[in-house]
């Protein structure tokens, strides 16, 4: 990956565990980085900048209104990502990585799951989807069901109706899911989300816990 954005500088990142943050399309890094702060303090936190321009801002992938995709794209951006991740790890020797994604980020988030089953401690889905794939649906359901938080505004108009009900369908198949609602707020994230988001991650993933100074 070209351009990350770090919670911690170099030399303070051995040992903890990661958190990938993957922000939606026509987003950036810098948008999954106002995130960092609201995060369990003992994470790493790493938000990679999408491929794909797309007007000045960035994605993962190329989509519409019904959210087709090229799944060729999709999987090389998730390609990309998963020997970003390798060599990250091989070098900091993360203690666990957990993924973070919101909307189209959620997307990428979860084929990361279904392309490396086992590799991840936790997962976090905001105003998201699921991928419909038949590819990746025949080796499903996956053998390790992580823990995973999906949260939503149930009148978000951005995720059409189809899409929802896959993705309900896929995680109640495929993780320890825990799902959760919140009114106003269209297709955005909210603070009362963010501190759920945050408790839930420190009751998975050991060592994200660490006392504010």
């Amino acid at each position: 990956m070209e351009t990350v954005l770090w919670s911690r500088p170099d030399g303070e990142r051995a040992g903890t565990p990661l958190l990938l943050m993957l922000h939606g399309y026509g987003s950036d890094e810098a948008r999954m980085g106002e995130l960092f702060a609201k995060m369990p303090n003992g994470f790493t936190c790493a938000a990679p900048r999408a491929p794909l321009e797309v007007g000045g801002d960035y994605g993962w992938f190329l989509l519409d209104y019904f959210l087709t995709n090229d799944f060729a794209e999709v999987v090389g951006a998730a390609s990309t990502l998963l020997a970003w991740l390798d060599t990250v790890t091989a070098r900091h020797h993360f203690s666990s990585v957990s993924v973070f994604g919101f909307s189209q980020g959620m997307a990428m988030a979860t084929t990361l799951l279904r392309l490396r089953p086992g590799a991840f401690t936790a997962g976090v889905g905001l105003s998201g989807f699921v991928l419909h794939n038949e590819l990746l649906d025949a080796m499903e359901p996956l053998a390790t069901r992580i823990p995973f938080y999906w949260a939503r505004d149930t009148a978000d108009l951005v995720i059409n109706p189809d899409a929802t009900a896959f993705t309900a369908e896929w995680l109640l198949a495929n993780t320890d899911l825990i799902e959760a609602g919140y009114q106003g707020l269209g297709h955005s994230i909210g603070a009362a989300e963010l501190g759920d988001v945050a408790s839930f991650l420190t009751g998975h993933v050991t060592g994200s816990f660490v006392p504010r100074t």
